[in-house]
């Protein structure tokens, strides 16, 4: 039976940390998805390289290494899971001399900011470039090859039409994706917690401990993962309808469609 009376105890006890814990994970899912999407812009390029019969020795070895390199990266980020990912991290930095416990900051700031926090951040970025790059990768191939060689023909440099022409579609094309893999970080930011990062999932679990609290710490967490969520799919579904043109009004009686630039 779960007992509202200390489901409020619990949130007016620590609605501090409790926020502290959502902005971590906040913080952790956003950084994440987009610095993994740059990254994953160069995995997707990699995987692309074209090996040309005009390449010399050198520059054929050195995109199949290239290559080779991206392939192995995105097939072992995305076939394991980011949990055991997170555990290797830890325990191999350790290996190397490097304790994240030591790094801290002194205040509250240390509560969202500390070692573990950049550790896991470092492990949600490689394991979202993973897949970042196969989503882009796929956006990069579905854009019409009519358009690449219209741009081709008007003078444009290769580098010029993929980066100003081709890239732009992918992406655009891919935003749905992106999008989806924004809201699974935030969700997945909670195996995290093996590697003591202070994210929402960690500090309700510390919550629920302390209080034999824990029915009431895990419902809370639920909603609150549910929330964000939500929020996240709002406001990935505005900019979609920006990008379609679409002007929209938080008043629901007013909608109007602008010309598509």
């Amino acid at each position: 039976m779960i007992d509202f009376g200390k489901m409020r105890n619990v949130l007016g006890q620590n609605f501090t940390f409790i926020i502290y814990a959502i902005i971590t994970t906040v913080i952790l899912a956003i950084v994440g998805t987009f610095v993994g999407l740059f990254l994953g812009i160069f995995l997707a390029y990699g995987k692309n390289l074209k090996v040309k019969e005009m390449d010399n020795g050198v520059i054929k070895t050195f995109k199949y290494i290239l290559k080779g390199i991206c392939s192995i990266y995105s097939t072992v980020l995305r076939g394991t899971p980011m949990m055991v990912q997170a555990l290797i991290f830890k325990f191999g930095s350790q290996a190397l001399g490097l304790n994240w416990g030591d790094i801290y900051f002194q205040g509250e700031i240390n509560n969202i900011f500390n070692g573990w926090f950049f550790a896991g951040l470092i492990v949600i970025t490689l394991n979202t470039a993973a897949y970042m790059g196969e989503i882009v990768r796929s956006g990069l191939n579905g854009v019409d090859q009519g358009q690449v060689e219209g741009a081709r023909s008007l003078g444009m440099s290769a580098s010029r039409t993929s980066f100003s022409i081709i890239l732009p579609q992918a992406l655009r094309n891919s935003l749905p994706t992106i999008g989806n893999e924004l809201i699974v970080n935030i969700k997945d930011s909670s195996v995290l917690n093996v590697i003591s990062v202070t994210e929402l999932f960690y500090r309700m679990d510390l919550i629920a401990g302390k209080n034999f609290a824990y029915m009431e710490c895990y419902l809370i967490a639920a909603v609150i993962y549910l929330v964000l969520t939500l929020i996240a799919t709002g406001v990935l579904k505005l900019i979609e309808k920006k990008m379609d043109g679409v002007k929209f009004s938080f008043n629901p009686f007013r909608f109007r469609r602008s010309f598509k630039i």
